[in-house]
């Protein structure tokens, strides 16, 4: 697969992706009559379905990563070749602010907006290190052939146990700035989140790494010939 039709299929991803998101959330808080939780379970479990589906559909293309934090941990994983890793994170956040203004547009709103829904706190900023913790944990420990199911799992129970409503991904936060909506975030709560989660992908590879089983020592290396002696 040729970078450009993985870097497209990155855009169109989170795009959609961003899509489901903002547009659930605008559809939930129109049809709820004000209840908050009602908005958010229906919020929760559109972006849980459309997830799935997403990683599913684009996973066999470009990882479906959808989030620079996961690229950049692919790439220091080596997974993602290091010339990929910033065309990933360009296309991420192109498709995030495309996903926004496409939601704007199916639903007759203003398509340029900025939020005005603060964010922030030192609660806010714990839960979305520990989201994204959770999310990378997740994504590197899971069984082969099972990620999707669990990535969209663990975003649906962290829209709940998390005080921020795990966004988990910067791209998301960036897209995500530009709607003043129900799942929008203002621009000037968007660096907190952002470092938080940075923080919290950071912690996962570093778990990871105690959770995974030492490498076995190879015989010959660990016991090396020593050098024939001259006469």
């Amino acid at each position: 697969m040729s970078l450009p039709r993985k870097l497209l299929a990155e855009a169109l991803g989170t795009a959609l992706l961003l899509a489901v998101v903002i547009g659930s959330g605008v559809m939930a808080e129109r049809l709820s009559g004000g209840n908050v939780a009602m908005a958010l379970l229906a919020n929760t479990l559109a972006t849980v379905g459309g997830l799935y589906i997403l990683i599913e559909v684009f996973g066999p293309l470009s990882g479906a990563h959808f989030n620079p934090a996961v690229s950049a941990v692919m790439a220091w994983r080596g997974e993602l070749p290091k010339t990929a890793l910033v065309p990933y994170i360009a296309a991420q956040l192109i498709g995030a602010v495309l996903g926004a203004w496409l939601a704007h547009a199916m639903f007759d709103m203003t398509v340029l907006q900025w939020s005005t829904k603060l964010r922030t706190g030192t609660g806010q900023w714990i839960a979305e290190g520990v989201a994204t913790f959770g999310l990378l944990l997740v994504i590197l420990r899971a069984p082969a052939g099972r990620a999707s199911a669990m990535v969209a799992a663990y975003i649906g129970a962290a829209y709940w146990f998390t005080a921020s409503t795990s966004f988990a991904n910067p791209a998301a936060v960036v897209g995500r700035m530009f709607s003043d909506s129900f799942a929008g975030i203002a621009p000037t709560s968007a660096p907190g989140f952002v470092i938080a989660e940075l923080i919290g992908a950071a912690l996962a590879v570093g778990v990871n790494r105690l959770l995974s089983p030492a490498r076995p020592v190879d015989e010959a290396s660990a016991h090396p010939t020593p050098p024939a002696r001259h006469a």
